[in-house]
């Protein structure tokens, strides 16, 4: 230990111990300021690296007009542009909420029209009285591959398989006449409470 302390003022560096668990203690002669000063540096330029994630959201009722359907879509499609998440939600009042298979198509409208900007992160889901889903832009290509085939597949659609045919009975098959008492007796009706 003493060597080691003498051979770090001999070189003008700072004995810095790294293991002090193993058995002997395992040292290091370096400069410990500079060695400070590189960590905090590979830190700044790690967060500096790591990207915010910023959901905007988009409000949208279910009766929403065509004009205004474009204009919420033309925001969609800037934030997704910019690389943030957006949240779609669409507000049901009234009488609406009886009716969320409409909200349910327009968000599903609103995910094939931006398809090739971004891809349905999470699906339409009612919350009370509203419906949300959520869109995320496109990272790399695979997403953007997925999302070709997705626009594809819904463009051309396979064709229909044919119905297997069953030959036709020649003759038909007897059938057993009803009960005369079945047919002559109605059936008693519940009683009402």
């Amino acid at each position: 230990m003493e060597d080691a302390l003498r051979l770090a003022v001999e070189a003008d560096l700072d004995l810095v111990e790294v293991a002090p668990e193993a058995r002997p203690p395992v040292c290091k002669l370096m400069d410990y300021g500079k060695f400070k000063y590189e960590n905090a540096q590979k830190l700044r330029e790690s967060r500096k690296n790591q990207q915010m994630t910023v959901v905007k959201e988009q409000k949208l009722r279910p009766k929403i007009d065509s004009h205004d359907y474009e204009t919420k879509k033309r925001n969609v499609v800037r934030f997704l542009e910019a690389g943030h998440k957006v949240k779609v939600t669409i507000m049901f009042r009234g009488r609406e909420q009886s009716r969320p298979e409409l909200g349910f198509r327009l968000l599903q409208r609103l995910g094939a029209d931006v398809v090739d900007l971004g891809f349905v992160e999470t699906t339409a889901k009612q919350d009370g009285r509203n419906m949300t889903m959520v869109l995320a832009p496109h990272k790399g290509a695979k997403t953007r591959v997925k999302a070709q085939q997705g626009v594809e597949a819904s463009a051309h659609p396979a064709p229909p398989e044919p119905a297997p045919t069953e030959p036709a009975p020649t003759e038909p098959a007897p059938t057993e006449p009803a009960p005369p008492e079945a047919a002559e007796a109605p059936e008693p009706a519940a009683p009402q409470q």
